[in-house]
């Protein structure tokens, strides 16, 4: 039977195991037909209650301070870009409700059009990811399931690449991209330097090592190519890694500023980072609220990112606990 049609074997054995484990297990069980659960498992479950019981106060504290330390500035940046008035005292973090007002997002809108900034931040962004998912699962599956002369000289150099800072790297990629390519005023433009992450591409390659090489080999001896393998057998065996590399590398164009801005200067594809620097340093000086109209613009900006870590927070949760016990 070929590797790629064995989907349903693990079911049909597991069914068999589950049958004869359950005719095992009914010699454990009391006449009312509940089961005996073993006395070393009734203390080990007694002393984590108490453990938890022991710390739950203190741990308590604990995490109510760091939320409070960590949402503070979130909600600080909301009731600013509220105020009619800007009031950057202590007091401020709890304003008059006469003081209240929605006016600044339109004054910012106004100005800046944060619809238009929002969409490029998302073409740039979702490009970036595009790219990173892509070009790290190839690269990362070579260098975990195949054999090449140099394999450990490409890691070497990879992990090499992460020890050189991008600002290093701004004078050649911008002559290059910008004079040598004509790539100016582009989402390309934007997007290039940022298409390969080693970061995820040794986040791939640590998980394909984990993975059993009898399934990658049996799939060759059945003819499949490296692409079919990877497609069908290896991509749904790391959809965390997936999920993983998606949730790191969004944060990261979608707050990008010193690229963007330099290799743009239509206002029409800048992303909102790039819009807000420019509002800042040109136009803020004319706004009756300054202060307000850029915090409004802050929080169009961190609103997609803190929802989508909200909307992922159980499977970003998940993948990082089961990357840190792997051995």
């Amino acid at each position: 039977m070929s590797i790629l049609n064995k989907a349903a074997a693990p079911n049909e054995e597991n069914d068999g195991t589950s049958s004869s484990n359950n005719s095992n297990n009914d010699g454990g069980r009391r006449p009312g037909g509940r089961p005996v659960k073993p006395a070393g498992k009734q203390s080990a479950g007694a002393s984590g209650v108490e453990k938890r019981r022991s710390l739950g106060l203190g741990s308590f504290v604990l995490l109510a301070l760091g939320a409070f330390v960590f949402l503070f500035p979130f909600y600080y940046m909301f009731i600013g870009s509220l105020q009619t008035s800007p009031d950057t005292s202590v007091a401020g973090a709890f304003p008059n409700p006469a003081n209240i007002t929605g006016e600044n997002y339109a004054n910012i809108n106004n100005s800046i059009n944060l619809l238009k900034g929002l969409v490029n931040s998302g073409i740039f962004t979702g490009g970036v990811i595009f790219f990173t998912v892509v070009f790290g699962l190839l690269v990362g599956y070579a260098l975990a399931q195949m054999h090449f002369r140099g394999k450990g000289l490409v890691f070497g150099m990879m992990l090499l690449v992460q020890m050189i800072p991008f600002q290093l790297l701004l004078i050649p990629l911008y002559v290059m991209i910008v004079r040598d390519y004509g790539l100016a005023d582009t989402y390309l433009g934007m997007i290039l330097p940022f298409a390969i992450n080693s970061t995820a591409v040794f986040v791939f390659r640590q998980y394909f090592m984990q993975l059993p090489s009898t399934l990658f080999e049996a799939a060759r001896i059945d003819g499949a190519s490296e692409l079919r393998i990877l497609w069908q057998i290896a991509i749904p065996l790391v959809k965390p890694a997936i999920v993983t590399a998606v949730l790191l590398t969004f944060i990261g164009p979608w707050n990008e500023f010193l690229w963007p801005f330099l290799v743009t200067k239509d206002q029409s594809i800048q992303p909102l980072a790039v819009s807000l620097a420019n509002y800042i340093s040109n136009i803020s000086a004319t706004a009756s609220n300054p202060f307000g109209a850029i915090l409004a613009g802050a929080c169009v900006l961190a609103a997609p990112a803190v929802a989508l870590f909200i909307f992922f927070q159980r499977q970003f949760i998940s993948t990082n606990i089961g990357s840190s016990v792997k051995g």
